[in-house]
């Protein structure tokens, strides 16, 4: 299994547009921009047909060093998780 890249996905559009690469960059990196800055804010993104990604905050916890057995408190964080839209489910699950 390839994973797809950015750099993939750059020559994907270029390949089935007429513009050239460096335009084409320029778009793909707005939009990640645009996408992260709307996670961090916003803390949701939506794309119909796609999935929701949502960032949340983890409290603080308890945990367990595997390698010494020693008791410590992990500190909290901020997660983000994805959600598959019902439509894109149906048509991966068909």
């Amino acid at each position: 299994m390839k994973t797809l890249t950015k750099a993939d996905i750059i020559e994907r559009i270029y390949e089935g547009t007429d513009k050239n690469r460096v335009d084409v960059k320029n778009v793909v990196e707005k939009l990640l921009h645009i996408m992260k800055d709307a996670i961090k804010k916003d803390r949701a993104l939506l794309i119909s047909g796609f999935g929701k990604f949502e960032s949340y905050d983890k409290a603080s916890r308890r945990g367990r060093n595997p390698q010494t057995d020693e008791a410590i408190t992990l500190p909290p964080r901020r997660v983000v998780v994805f959600r598959l839209s019902r439509k894109f489910r149906a048509e991966i699950n068909s």
